[in-house]
Formats: structure tokens, sequence, C-alpha cells
């Protein structure tokens, strides 16, 4: 397709810059040349951020970036940088942070921040801008017009604003150091706060909008040796209720499966369109936990369901899990998903329809812009499994619609929790496929990702690029110990270590606690984070923390317990003010406190394998593992070394520094297993 105009995005990897590769706007992407042309120029920096499956980032797109009367504003008047937030969520934290600092509120996408021209320090921010006035909202072209001027006019100004910027946002990363123990005190208050405000009819943890918190529903599910039994009960009670009203709303994917961004109600009725990788690995490590721990028969379908649309959907010919679904189809949000009743009766048989219409609540008025959203508004499972036929016909027809976009780039830290995701589906249903998924996707991050020793963060049409984050690291190293857990491979355990070597030796502040965002060789920016809360995916000094304590116990690293417990103590300060966002280093936290169990089982591959599935169908606490690893593996690393095999299996059951005798008959494992608990 010809187009008019082209500009700088044009060699881009990733699919939203690419969206804007033809834009009448000079885009540039966030490099050394485009930074170096700002200052030359002495121009102020529009720095836009966004993401391809992110609704209004089309909208503002479409509206002004689209619009060559806006596009020769921002030529003449600033550098414009686009940054996909996927690819770089370092300069999405930091702009983020500065927004709110700026504008007294929370951000969001489009963001559109106004940058110096010489230190990439911003004054002045927003997210979305209409074209002209509305909403509230100044004009857009109007808006620039009015900063180009103030910088020529009032730069002195800026620069003592900006003064003020840079110490507000260090201010932002100080924290108050635990130098004294660890007690389990931020946890207390945690479960008290999240039992006063759960919504006891819809579940989840707030009103509209309703977001799936998956750390806090993993938190939750790993009370069970923590709290006391009626406390625990109460906890998993809580998450079962929340995951089971999902399941029934709108947000869950009826007909293919897997769960959209968010709800705009308080309902799950009606969702925010976009499916994004990283809720849907970790909502299935969430259904997969509370299907131990509740054995509900609501939730394997969930699972299983979803699951198979990310492999259906999501997983590339060569093994990579792809991003992200768009929210919009043909230019409508929500398009590719909606029903009217007439559409749904040319594919059913009277009878179907009439069950399938009632049971997906089309016998209630429309739900979304005219038109029906599916959703179960009184869930039946029998019935649920009686309508199979009627919604394998329905999906047919709805893949024959103009599909919304899908972007195609593979993120690691997004794939790790997918993978893990995908083998605690595996370990809860016993499906083949889910763990060849999983390996298969592993398998393209080690091909494609990791190149002399260290990570890259993205990587699209055989094309890897840019250091790789925090996120990227801890997140692989927990998927690599599930997929542990569920096939042992030593050559995963050997990567496991470098990873976690590179971890410390590049991300870890050896001074003071707590892992940087970015490596120590990573692009200096106007500010180095260090961040310690949950957002959409877990915080990665969480992660980081109980892949150190697992692994360190594992192989028995004193180096990997220390960074551990060092970081704790560095997030103590975060943990104690807003313990309900912290819900990851909470079950950190917890992990140190109350070491969960591992158990080591070595033999006959045969029989060792038959260990291990009569473990997992003892164990419903989520933190306890099993690892079996055959008699003829060797040169096993620490302490894994002196687990030595002994006739036909042999299980050494441990948590933290504590070991059982060794269990050479099943019969007194089980036995153990059923009666006490792994301490």
């Amino acid at each position: 397709m010809h187009s008019k105009f082209t500009n700088n995005l044009i060699n881009e990897t990733s699919p939203y810059l690419l969206q804007h590769a033809h834009n009448p706007v000079a885009w540039y992407p966030w490099n050394e040349e485009s930074l170096a042309l700002a200052r030359e120029q002495q121009k102020p920096v529009l720095l836009s951020i966004g993401y391809s499956a992110c609704h209004w980032c089309h909208v503002m797109a479409h509206e002004s970036f689209e619009d060559e009367a806006t596009a020769e504003i921002m030529n003449r008047c600033f550098v414009n940088i686009k940054v996909d937030r996927e690819e770089r969520p370092d300069l999405d934290r930091i702009y983020q942070t500065a927004h709110q600092l700026l504008a007294q509120r929370g951000g969001g996408w489009p963001l559109t921040m106004v940058l110096t021209h010489d230190d990439q320090v911003p004054f002045f921010g927003g997210t979305y801008f209409p074209p002209e006035a509305r909403f509230g909202l100044p004009g857009f072209r109007e808006l620039l017009e009015r900063i180009a001027d103030m910088y020529q006019t009032q730069l002195p100004a800026i620069r003592k604003q900006n003064d003020a910027m840079v110490t507000a946002l260090a201010r932002t990363q100080e924290t108050e150091q635990n130098d004294s123990s660890l007690s389990t005190s931020p946890i207390n208050h945690a479960i008290a706060d999240l039992y006063e405000y759960f919504d006891n009819k819809n579940g989840g943890h707030s009103g509209a909008p309703k977001f799936p918190q998956s750390p806090t529903q993993d938190l939750l599910l790993s009370l069970k040796d923590f709290e006391a039994r009626e406390t625990a009960d109460t906890a998993t009670t809580m998450v079962a209720v929340t995951l089971k009203k999902m399941a029934n709303g709108g947000i869950y994917d009826h007909l293919g499966g897997g769960f959209c961004r968010y709800s705009v109600d308080a309902y799950w009725m009606i969702p925010h369109f976009e499916k994004m990788l990283y809720d849907n690995g970790q909502l299935l490590t969430n259904y997969a936990h509370a299907l131990m721990t509740t054995d509900d028969p609501e939730i394997r379908p969930v699972i299983h369901e979803t699951a198979q649309w990310i492999m259906r959907d999501m997983q590339a010919s060569d093994g990579g899990y792809y991003s992200s679904l768009d929210a919009d189809s043909e230019g409508h949000e929500g398009k590719f998903y909606v029903w009217n009743h007439d559409e749904v009766k040319a594919e059913l048989e009277p009878d179907e329809y009439q069950s399938f219409a009632n049971y997906y609540g089309m016998d209630y008025p429309p739900n979304f812009e005219g038109q029906w959203h599916l959703f179960v508004p009184q869930p039946d499972p029998g019935k649920s499994g009686d309508l199979t036929a009627a919604k394998t016909k329905l999906l047919e027809r709805r893949n024959q619609r103009v599909w919304p976009g899908r972007d195609e780039k593979v993120l690691p830290s997004w794939n790790a929790l997918a993978i893990k995701g995908m083998v605690n589906a595996y370990l809860v249903t016993g499906e083949e496929s889910y763990l060849h998924s999983a390996s298969r996707a592993l398998e393209f991050i080690y091909d494609n990702l990791w190149n002399n020793n260290r990570l890259y963060a993205t990587s699209k049409d055989g094309r890897a690029h840019l250091d790789a984050y925090l996120d990227d690291y801890a997140f692989l190293i927990d998927a690599i110990l599930v997929l542990l857990s569920a096939r042992w491979d030593s050559q995963w355990l050997n990567f496991a270590i470098e990873l976690t070597n590179i971890l410390l030796q590049q991300f870890y502040d050896k001074k003071d606690g707590g892992f940087f965002f970015t490596s120590h060789d990573h692009e200096t920016l106007i500010q180095r984070r260090k961040d310690y809360m949950d957002d959409a995916t877990p915080s990665g000094n969480g992660i980081a923390v109980q892949v150190l304590l697992q692994l360190g116990h594992l192989v028995g690293n004193q180096d990997y317990l220390e960074a551990a417990e060092k970081t704790l103590k560095a997030a103590w300060g975060p943990m104690q003010s807003l313990p309900m966002s912290h819900a990851s280093m909470l079950t950190a936290l917890l992990d140190f406190s109350h070491p969960p169990g591992q158990i080591i089982i070595r033999g006959n591959q045969n029989e060792i394998g038959h260990w291990q599935i009569q473990c997992r169908n003892e164990i419903s606490d989520t933190r306890t593992r099993s690892y079996a690893i055959a008699d003829n593996v060797l040169n096993l690393p620490g302490l894994l070394e002196k687990r030595l095999p002994q006739g036909d299996a042999v299980a050494y059951v441990c948590a933290g520094f504590t070991c059982k005798t060794p269990f050479t008959k099943l019969e007194q494992l089980i036995s153990d297993l059923k009666h006490c608990e792994i301490k």
C-alpha cells in the first residue's frame, strides 16, 4: 500500500511504533540520535507513550497524529518521539511517575509528556487530548502552540520547575530500611485490609473499574500454613468467589477462552476488550492454584479454555507467545465480541438458541452499545456443558469476522508469566500439551532472546534487541523453577542459575539492598527506579526475592538467601505503609518467614515419576514443590549433589534449612504429607 508519509519509525520492530510509521508527524524512536537532534535544534521533546492494544491511543492517533495540520505544529515546534511502553517500561515508569507529580493525578495511555531538549526532564504532562477542546480538556493543537511559545519565553522558569521535579522524583524512591529482624506484621495488616475491602457479592477488592489483581489472589492462596485454619479458609473462599465471578462475567471470553484486561463495572460484566498475555498467564496460575486448594469443579473448564486460547491464538509457530489482542476491530471497541439475536439465531437450532440466549444473558436488555456481550447471570455448571456445541458454532462464526489487531512481539517477562501459567495448568490437569507449549516458549526465549550471557527485552520477525529488565530475569527464573517441578531438565536449572547470577551482578544494589529495574550498564535516564509495588504484573523485586529463596534453599547458595533478606529489609517501609499494594513482596516475606516445602525425589525414572504424581495428589498448598531427578543425572550443583539416589526411589523433604530423614518407602512419604506440615 502506497503511503504519502513515512517517518523514522519505519525500521522499528514494535507493532505499535509501526502503526505510526506513516503518520505525517515526523516521529523518531527513543535513541541517542533522536535526543541529539533535540539538543542540536534546541526544540523540546514531545514524548508520546502507548501500546498497540490501547483504545485511546488509537483514538488520539486518528484524531491528531494522522492530521496534517496537527503534524505541522508538532514538526515545527518539537522533536517528536514515540515509545512502546511494552518495549520500554523503564521510560514509561519514570514518565508516569513524573506525570503524577505534575498533574497530581494518575496517568495512563496514551501518555503525552513534554521534555526539555537537553536533559529529558518533563515540564508538562497529560494523557489523551482531543483535537479541539472538549471533555474538560484543552484542544491538542492549541495546547501545542501554547507550550511551544512558553518554551521560547519562559525557559528559566521551566528550568527552575525541572530542578524541583528531579528532587521530587528522587524522593519517590526514598525508603526506610529495616535494620532489625523481619516480622510478618505487614502480611497481617494486608489480610485485615483485604477482608475489610472485599466485595462479598461480586468478588474482588474494589468498585469500578475492577482489575483481576492476580498477585493478591496468589498471596491469599499462600496462607494455608501461615494463618489459623479459619482465616486461611476465609482467604481461599474470597479467591474462589472472585475467580468464579470473573469466569461468569463478561471479562471472560465465553466462546474463545481467556480474559480481557479489566471490567469497567463492579460486576465483571463489561470489559475493556483488550486481551493481554500477562493477565492470562497470571490468571492461569491463580485458577490452577485455586483448583489445587479447593478442588472446585467450576474452575477446571476455565483453566482448559484459557490454556487452549493461549496455544491457539497467542502462540507463534516457532514457540514464542505473542503480547496482546487489540480492544478494537474495524475502528470500534468490542465489535469482534458482541452479538445480536439475529446473528445467534442464524447459527443455532431453535432449541439451542433458546438455551444459549437464556444462559448467556441475551434474555436481559442489551448491555453494550445496543448489543449483547455474553455473561452468565445465573451459573449452572451442568447447563454450561450442554452448550458446548452451540459455543463451537458461534466461535467458528466469530472467527470469520475482522479480527482485532494482534501485537506479535515476544517479551520474555510476559512469556515467563504465561509459561508459569501453562505449567501450572498442566500440574493440575495432567494435559501434556500445556507442558509442551510452555517448553516451546522457553526454548524460543533461550534460542532467540539469550545472547552472550544477557537477555534481550523484545523479539519480532527474527530481530531481538534492547536490554532486558529486572522483570525479564526474575519472572523467567520463576517460570523455569515451576517447569522443573513438572519435568526435570538440568539444562534449565543451569540456565536459571546463570540468570540468577546476572540478576545479582547487574541489578542488585549491594549497598542498600533491593533490585533496580534497569541493569548497571543500562542507558542513563533521569531516574533509576527500584520498585516494590505490584502493578498489572507482579513486582520484579517481589518475584526476585521469591526465586532467590527457592533457588537458594534448593542448591544451598547463601549469597542468594542473603540478597533476598536484604531486599526484604529495603522494601520494609513500602510494605508497612501500603501492604495491600505489595502482595508479591508479602508472598516473598511469607516465603522468608515460613519457608515453603521442597521435595527432592531421586531414583529410577519410572518410579520417581510415580512418586511425584502421588505427592502432587496429596499437596494442596500452593507453595510446596516436588522435583523428580533420575539417578542417571550427574553433576548437580550445590546441595542437590548431596541428594543421592537410594534404591528405586528416595525422597528428601525439606523446608528452609530443615530436612527430615529421607523417605525410602512411598507409603511413609504419603502418610507424612497427609498428617504433617512440611516444616
